[in-house]
């Protein structure tokens, strides 16, 4: 048989930094049995998606205080597990979690082969999407205008796409560390380079991005986000699977668990996660394709095993997405617990104490057992909601600022509540957070040059 008409298997053990470190192993032995059962010239890969809105810019601060640092903080925990047993199959690796700095987070890996006993893996970077230079930093002033002269940056990144994670897998590299390529693009990379796909084969790219689409996020497609008591039952939720996709020739693909875990795979779950985050589902954007999904068939095959057909794709924009994320000021925040009799008119007393004395801050305030997570910054329905007697409150208090002195008065007020009263508050704590704020614009795509560079061994 022809290797490349052979189905692909992609697994996904991470859907965002700080996710599940015990995800791999499942996720492994479920492919190494498939390639083991499965047709000659079948494929596997493992991807790691580990990036977040605001991922980079936190990674970047780190890199800035130490320049080995910058790439995903759990890659040690996420990959030692699995990493001898993935080169030992031909399981190759592709993940973003390079974040800030994937040359340091290759060299990781490269230690990490090495310590486990492996052959030092073939390992490729993939460049391009960090727009710091002084003319990149040009190009965006032309489309964000003088206001980001005032903006102290800490990180400007494009989306990028699949076609260089597939130039480094067709030169041979086993394990691909990205920056910011967009998410579904951790997926389509490997089918682009398994099939052997033109970068312009619309219909077969949009169907492999949504097969990366529902496996982003990881567990949230085998019942993670979807589980609701009562309502949406997932069974043995604290052992939730992560998903695998068998993709088609034709793009096509299936979606199935780990085999051995909890959750669940159904067509419910499988719709959710193919309307997450999908603001037109004629016009999904990636830098791939044009993603449609309004045509989009979803169909059980059986247990924990659902089909995806009828995606369609359209030709690819030809602007890049990027992010500017820049430093905003200070986040404050204090609480205090309030507890038995009057409990919330003691916390609703603390809270109009503290607006008198910290006249000059907006403050956001939230009465945790009473009025919280419906309120509004603003407090107009905690203002219109009476009070209801709760007697288990803690007050939550918050307030940002430019100014970190100012932005540090709030805690000093909430500890003085003290013994300044309302009576019977404790369990103080208060924090103070550097914000991160982001502002987005478009790139032309020659704007933005893309490379990939095998750096071992």
């Amino acid at each position: 048989m022809n290797p490349s008409i052979a189905p692909l298997l992609v697994g996904c053990a991470a859907g965002f930094s700080g996710d599940r470190t015990d995800a791999a192993g499942p996720v492994v032995d479920t492919l190494v049995a498939s390639l083991a059962a499965g047709p000659a010239g079948q494929r596997a890969f493992l991807i790691f998606e580990t990036l977040a809105e605001r991922t980079l810019a936190l990674a970047q601060l780190r890199r800035r205080a130490d320049p080995e640092s910058g790439y995903e903080p759990l890659l040690d925990e996420m990959l030692r597990p699995v990493l001898a047993r993935c080169l030992e199959n031909g399981i190759r690796i592709v993940s973003n979690f390079g974040a800030a700095n994937p040359r340091a987070a290759a060299r990781h890996i490269a230690r990490i082969a090495l310590e486990v006993g492996a052959p030092a893996p073939r390992i490729a970077v993939i460049e391009g999407d960090d727009l710091s230079t002084p003319a990149q930093r040009e190009l965006l002033r032309e489309q964000l205008g003088e206001r980001l002269d005032s903006l102290r940056v800490v990180s400007a990144n494009a989306y990028i796409g699949a076609e260089p994670i597939a130039a480094a897998l067709d030169a041979g590299a086993q394990i691909v560390v990205c920056g910011r390529v967009a998410d579904p693009s951790l997926t389509v990379g490997p089918a682009m380079s398994h099939f052997g796909w033109r970068a312009d084969d619309w219909q077969k790219l949009g169907r492999a991005t949504m097969a990366g689409h529902l496996l982003e996020c990881g567990a949230q497609v085998c019942g993670g986000y979807f589980a609701d008591p009562g309502f949406k039952e997932v069974p043995s939720l604290d052992k939730v699977g992560f998903p695998i996709a068998q993709i088609e020739a034709d793009g096509a693909c299936t979606i199935v668990k780990s085999d051995g875990t909890g959750g669940l795979v159904t067509e419910a779950t499988v719709k959710e996660q193919l309307l997450y985050e999908v603001h037109d589902p004629a016009g999904y954007l990636t830098p791939d394709v044009i993603a449609d999904i309004t045509e989009a068939q979803v169909s059980a095959l059986g247990v924990n095993r659902v089909a995806l057909n009828g995606v369609r794709g359209h030709a690819r924009p030809t602007h890049y997405k990027v992010n500017v994320c820049h430093e905003g000021g200070w986040l404050a925040e204090g609480e205090i617990s309030y507890a038995g009799p009057r409990a919330e008119s003691r916390a609703r007393l603390a809270a109009d104490v503290l607006r008198s004395r910290l006249k000059g801050l907006a403050l956001r305030v939230d009465l945790i057992g009473a009025v919280s997570i419906l309120g509004d910054d603003a407090g107009h329905t905690l203002a219109a909601t009476a009070d209801s007697g709760a007697r288990d409150v803690r007050l939550r208090i918050a307030a940002t600022h430019d100014d970190r002195a100012e932005a540090e008065r709030l805690g000093r007020e909430v500890m003085a509540l003290y013994t300044c009263g309302p009576a019977g508050g404790g369990g103080v704590r208060s924090t103070l957070t550097p914000r991160l704020n982001t502002i987005s614009c478009l790139l032309p795509r020659e704007a933005v040059p893309v490379r990939f560079e095998m750096v071992s061994p």
